[in-house]
């Protein structure tokens, strides 16, 4: 009896040292953003956010402005700012235009970026600011999305109402408010409250389509990569030489 309880103790002693001697889980943190209906502490955060993007703004003599073809499976990093745009699932490509400015060393934000993109089903405007020395903030975007049925020159003249905005903050969560429609699971919500915070993103992306001059720009790139993208005209072959003329005191 003593043996058998002996034993019994051996075994879960053995057994608690293997437990311990195994490797804790790390703990998996998932935050939940509300991007539909933010609390009035965030919409206080973005209208703070918003409200200090220069209007006119002191751009520094460097710029930048680059134009690519990417397939929609590898998006380029600065179009994944905002998510809301639904963009095609086959194996087709998405055309895009960069253009960057450099704040002065005064203003709050280091840089403005804006990028065009188009695909057979969307495009999409995405405009973010970063901040120079960031502390909480890091960075402001704001984007918007229209049908492919129109041309990428009609959609910049257009008022295209903005459809998300995102702050990126330091060593915190995300604030995010987006445009939400219906679902399965429920009716469209009703985002009337926000109305004020998506007009001031929209009047932002009117302003800095003039201030960085996307309406000539992002059109003219576009059509360098639509010409890049065709196959050049086969040489046309050369015509035999014509037979020589004999001099003419040699004609009869």
């Amino acid at each position: 009896m003593l043996r058998n309880a002996r034993s019994l103790l051996i075994t879960f002693g053995l057994a608690s040292l293997a437990l311990a001697q195994q490797p804790s889980q790390p703990k998996v943190k998932v935050n939940v953003l509300n991007v539909c209906s933010p609390s009035s502490e965030e919409q206080q955060e973005i209208a703070s956010a918003l409200a200090r993007v220069p209007k006119q703004p002191l751009f520094s003599p460097d710029f930048e402005v680059d134009r690519g073809r990417s397939s929609l499976e590898e998006r380029p990093g600065f179009l994944q700012a905002g998510e809301s745009a639904q963009f095609s699932s086959d194996l087709a490509t998405a055309n895009w235009v960069r253009i960057r400015r450099e704040f002065s060393v005064q203003a709050l934000f280091s840089t403005v970026q804006y990028s065009f993109s188009t695909d057979p089903k969307n495009m999409v405007e995405t405009l973010v600011f970063r901040v120079r020395d960031p502390k909480d903030l890091m960075q402001v975007a704001i984007e918007d999305s229209a049908s492919a049925v129109t041309t990428p020159a009609t959609m910049l003249t257009s008022n295209t109402p903005a459809s998300r905005v995102k702050l990126e903050r330091f060593g915190k969560s995300s604030v995010v408010l987006a445009r939400c429609s219906a679902t399965e699971n429920g009716p469209q919500p009703d985002q009337s409250a926000y109305e004020p915070l998506f007009q001031r993103a929209s009047a932002i992306i009117m302003n800095y389509r003039t201030l960085l001059g996307v309406r000539h720009t992002v059109p003219d790139e576009l059509a360098r990569i639509g010409a890049e993208g065709t196959s050049k005209a086969k040489p046309t072959p050369n015509k035999p030489a014509s037979k020589l003329r004999k001099p003419a005191q040699e004609q009869k």
